[in-house]
């Protein structure tokens, strides 16, 4: 399959006329399995699912038990066990491209997304190919990334960001200082219960079962320029760069350069493409082969997301 086919069957549709999505899952589990890592986000659409608890089932049904949400970076709120809503944002707000946790030691290879209700207008979740992304990438820039690597730095508290206790699923602090020593996180104890982290990861990763080479890092999404312009001046202008609740650079510390983020941020969005949620909607993607992103929306738009099959 070419980067071409890639990008027209993103993601592979597979309509139902009503039938319930549990016996389609029973009947077919490896197909879709193999369309998954063939397309890298499968669509199952006009199927009976019975609501979140019948969601919870085509995760369990397809990656086995959801996985909990750890080391957080964006707020969601709880539904049902595993299940959560998706990233808690205005509706006015575009949230770019991205791989879910790309920036941790281990994050979910598959992501699942449910349409509780659609929204009126927009508020699609717009998805593209790593594999087509990486091949776009001046090969000067992706050699710099992959030489360097790249390092994000978050900063976790009460009035920016997380607070720590959130992001890690803990009020203790020698536990989460425990999950950084073992995740190859570098964490900094500041004043007033601050916590500063840098972790430097890879920028290229290869698919633990199709082996393809893949974009895969949140080099650009965390980086302070990929946020709208009145976004980044009022942080920047509130706690300067170093208190930035998430900020990028090279692995050694450098500064990725305007033009270099610039280009990272346009082979994105050449790379993406969307389509229009319904009812009922199950979208599956491998976390690895396709990023996603949201975009603007209108009305209720209510997204019940999982994630499962971790990465190690």
């Amino acid at each position: 399959m070419t980067l071409a086919d890639i990008a027209a069957g993103l993601p592979l549709v597979l309509h139902g006329d009503g039938e319930s999505v549990h016996e389609r899952i029973r009947e077919d589990r490896d197909s879709i399995r193999d369309a998954l890592a063939r397309h890298g986000a499968v669509l199952l659409r006009g199927f009976e699912v019975a609501g979140v608890p019948g969601f919870d089932q085509v995760v369990r049904d397809l990656s086995g038990a959801p996985l909990t949400y750890s080391e957080r970076s964006t707020p969601r709120s709880r539904i049902s066990g595993n299940v959560y809503t998706s990233t808690d944002y205005p509706p006015q707000e575009e949230i770019f491209a991205h791989n879910e946790n790309s920036y941790q030691a281990v994050w979910p290879l598959t992501l699942y997304f449910y349409c509780v209700e659609p929204p009126t207008t927009q508020g699609a979740t717009p998805l593209a190919s790593t594999r087509r992304v990486l091949a776009s990438i001046d090969p000067e820039i992706r050699a710099e990334f992959e030489r360097r690597k790249w390092m994000v730095v978050r900063n976790y508290g009460d009035e920016l960001g997380l607070p720590w206790q959130e992001a890690f699923n803990t009020d203790d602090r020698g536990e989460a200082t425990a999950y950084c020593e073992r995740n190859g996180i570098r964490a900094e104890w500041l004043s007033g219960d601050h916590l500063r982290t840098r972790a430097v990861r890879e920028p290229v990763h290869r698919h633990p079962a199709t082996a393809d080479r893949v974009w895969f890092n949140h080099a650009t999404f965390f980086h302070v320029s990929t946020l709208p312009p009145e976004v980044r001046e009022g942080l920047l202008e509130m706690c300067g760069e170093e208190n930035l609740p998430n900020n990028t650079y090279y692995g050694d510390g450098g500064r990725i350069p305007d033009d270099v983020l610039d280009h990272l941020r346009d082979c994105y969005r050449k790379a993406t493409v969307r389509f229009d949620y319904e009812r009922d909607d199950v979208l599956v993607v491998d976390n690895m082969l396709s990023t996603h992103a949201r975009e603007p929306f209108t009305g209720p738009r209510r997204i019940a997301v999982a994630m499962a099959e971790p990465s190690a």
